[in-house]
């Protein structure tokens, strides 16, 4: 057989071939996120085909330490309608795979720091169901109308600037 041999896997390569299944786009409006990891999804046979089927919803899920490991509660993934029986209930806690170390960083930064873990998006990387959590501090109202007013005054400035150099 002839072809080009597949190049080795390269960790910092991983998101290139990645397919987005579901993103949060409310986490970022009601959080200031500090930081960012990517875990591992533990799902069951039905539940991977409905994600690859893009029937998830991030909306109101967080992630907690429970006992040294990490968990992901109330994200909805869709029951797969072939599945039948094998299906689970849509919003049970699933597992999340992350080095045991990361953990316990986690661990002492939502203890000590008040802050909460908050899935951002879910995608699919060489086959696999993974997950970017964000370490994020909860925003107040009055914060969330500044962001808005800052991020419309950069649009206006950007367009303004466009102006200038088209004329």
């Amino acid at each position: 057989m002839t072809g080009a041999a597949r190049p080795p896997y390269n960790p910092s390569m991983a998101s290139d071939d990645a397919r987005v299944v579901a993103v949060n786009r409310r986490a970022r409006h009601d959080f200031d996120i500090e930081e960012t990891f990517e875990a591992g999804l533990v799902l069951t046979g039905t539940e991977i085909k409905s994600v690859r089927a893009g029937r998830v919803n991030l909306r109101d899920s967080y992630a907690r330490v429970e006992d040294g490991e990490l968990w992901l509660h109330n994200m909805h993934i869709s029951a797969y309608e072939p599945g039948s029986r094998d299906n689970v209930d849509p919003t049970r806690r699933r597992k999340l795979l992350m080095h045991g170390g990361e953990i316990a960083r986690l661990i002492g930064k939502t203890v000590e720091r008040g802050l909460t873990l908050v899935p951002l998006k879910v995608y699919l990387s060489r086959g696999y169901a993974k997950v970017t959590l964000g370490l994020a501090r909860g925003r107040r109202l009055y914060d969330k109308r500044r962001a808005i007013a800052e991020r419309e005054m950069e649009r206006e400035q950007a367009q303004a600037q466009r102006a200038r150099q088209k004329q």
